[in-house]
């Protein structure tokens, strides 16, 4: 859960709605802050009449005013007139004179944060300020602003007018990529209502020209300078031409030369009216170099597993002939138990081989291995009911494989030896905490001989396995109602229960 969730919810604030707004909009957080070369606060209103600081950005186009975050704090004495006006009145509140933070003068201003709702394919009319904003500008430095602060900070005012009036953020945009979203400082373009380049940052006009267009962008239709440079190519990406218009809040990608141009745009709007577009572009080359160097990686380690799976099974599949064709039952009986441990580590490595991370849903695999107990069961005349209680959770394929094959052994042993020959039930008890995962595998067969624990060959493997490979305990004990109790405890220090 994120901090903004954990601060309204713990001062029971906001309705569900307005927290899933409020995230689309930080989601923007750092853009707006660069755009405005000013330190930005996003304060909730509280049950007491105050506000409390939600999120907080600062910018990286100058020089941050607050050196610490104000989040989670409560808003201060000299700000909280100036918002409390904004949050009542739903419009954007200036400082009437500079105001004055640790012996700097700042200029303020608070601007309301309105939620739009979505009802079929329109849009209903603006609710009551959510939440405020105040905007916080360093005026310690003065100079003379260059062509492109003044245009950065226009696109801020228009994006901060459009928060005002529940049009940003847009309903309709693309949802945000993991990694290598555009940002201001990577090249910016404004846009008129009619798709014509009105202004283009320098890193914007060096990206167009690394894709082959090397004029100025600037009175150019960024749709026709697009069509120029991906002229001949077969596959371009459907979303482009509304991208490039302005006229859609998506996001869309250059491919010519030999380098990827990635393009978001943000539709400006007043008053419901599209007046012109913000666009921001970034060179993401080495970007998708590397997610296609991931992709293939990762078709090669899953190709690796499905081989693995491939080649356990076709050994399993000779033990078991090997099996059935020896005349000795001890003989018999060491390959049997043989194939099925060559099994039981195929199936963690035919899950591995079905997805793309190296992590597997253990309860899956454990579901699949419990299947062998019934091949045991069905060799030794008996009649055994395995039920799996609580859950494994997802574990790493390191821990996977040698957790699979000790219970294996665990559960095969009870039904071939605690059960031989009779109908019973054995219980697979799982449970988990950050640190620790515990088994107990329980059964009311037999019980255990005395003497009998650590005599067999299986019991060792077991006892390596747990203690040895996976730095955990193992303990042997009588049922309370007859049978055994397995009790097994393996640490999880370097796993993340989430993943």
């Amino acid at each position: 859960m994120s901090t903004l969730s954990n601060i309204m919810e713990a001062q029971g604030i906001g309705s569900a709605a307005d927290i899933e707004w409020l995230h689309m909009l930080i989601g923007d957080w750092q853009l707006i802050a660069d755009l405005a070369f000013a330190d930005i606060v996003l304060w909730a209103p509280t049950t007491d009449g105050s506000f409390v600081a939600v999120s907080h950005a600062r910018p990286s186009s100058s020089a941050t005013l607050f050196y610490r975050d104000f989040v989670g704090q409560k808003i201060k004495a000299e700000w909280k007139a100036q918002v409390s006006e904004a949050y009542e009145t739903a419009s954007i509140i200036e400082s009437s004179s500079p105001a004055w933070y640790e012996e700097t003068p700042t200029r303020v201003r608070a601007v309301p944060v309105i939620r739009r709702v979505r009802q079929g394919s329109q849009d209903s009319a603006p609710s009551d300020p959510i939440a405020v904003i105040s905007l916080h500008t360093n005026l310690s430095e003065s100079r003379n602003p260059s062509r492109q602060e003044l245009t950065f900070n226009s696109c801020a005012n228009d994006l901060f007018d459009m928060i005002a009036s529940g049009d940003f953020p847009d309903l309709d945009a693309a949802p945000s990529p993991r990694r290598g979203a555009p940002r201001a400082s990577d090249g910016l373009i404004r846009l008129d209502v009619d798709g014509v380049v009105t202004f283009a940052s320098p890193n914007a006009l060096s990206a167009f020209n690394r894709v082959g267009f090397n004029d100025e962008l600037e009175g150019e239709s960024l749709a026709e300078v697009t069509t120029r440079v991906l002229t001949g190519k077969i596959n371009v990406d459907e979303s482009l031409p509304v991208v490039v218009t302005g006229r859609a809040p998506w996001r869309a990608d250059i491919d010519a030369r030999g380098v990827t141009i990635s393009l978001r745009t943000i539709p400006i709007r007043h008053l419901g009216e599209r007046t012109g577009a913000i666009v921001l572009c970034r060179d993401v080359t080495e970007m998708r170099h590397q997610e296609m160097e991931l992709i293939t990686k990762d078709a090669t380690i899953r190709e690796i597993h499905h081989r693995v799976k491939n080649n356990l099974q076709t050994v399993a599949s000779l033990l078991r002939i090997q099996a059935r064709r020896t005349q000795s039952d001890e003989a018999r009986e060491a390959l049997t138990q043989a194939m099925r441990r060559v099994a039981s580590i195929a199936v963690v490595h035919d899950t591995l081989s079905e997805g793309l991370s190296q992590n597997v849903d253990f309860d899956e695999v454990f579901n699949r291995v419990l299947m062998l107990s019934a091949e045991v069961a069905a060799i030794h005349g008996t009649t055994v009911h395995p039920r799996l209680t609580g859950s494994f959770g997802v574990l790493p394929s390191e821990y996977a494989t040698p957790l699979a094959l000790a219970l294996t052994e665990l559960v095969t042993n009870a039904v071939e030896h605690g059960l031989a020959g009779r109908e019973g039930t054995v219980v697979i008890e799982a449970n988990r905490t950050e640190e620790v995962l515990s088994v107990h595998i329980v059964d009311n067969g037999t019980g255990l001989p005395e003497g009998a624990i650590g005599d067999g060959l299986g019991t060792q493997i077991v006892k390596t396995l747990i203690q040895g490979e996976l730095s955990g305990s193992i303990e042997w004990n009588g049922g309370l109602e007859g049978g055994t109790d397995v009790s097994i405890e393996v640490p999880l220090r370097f796993v993340n229960p989430t993943t």
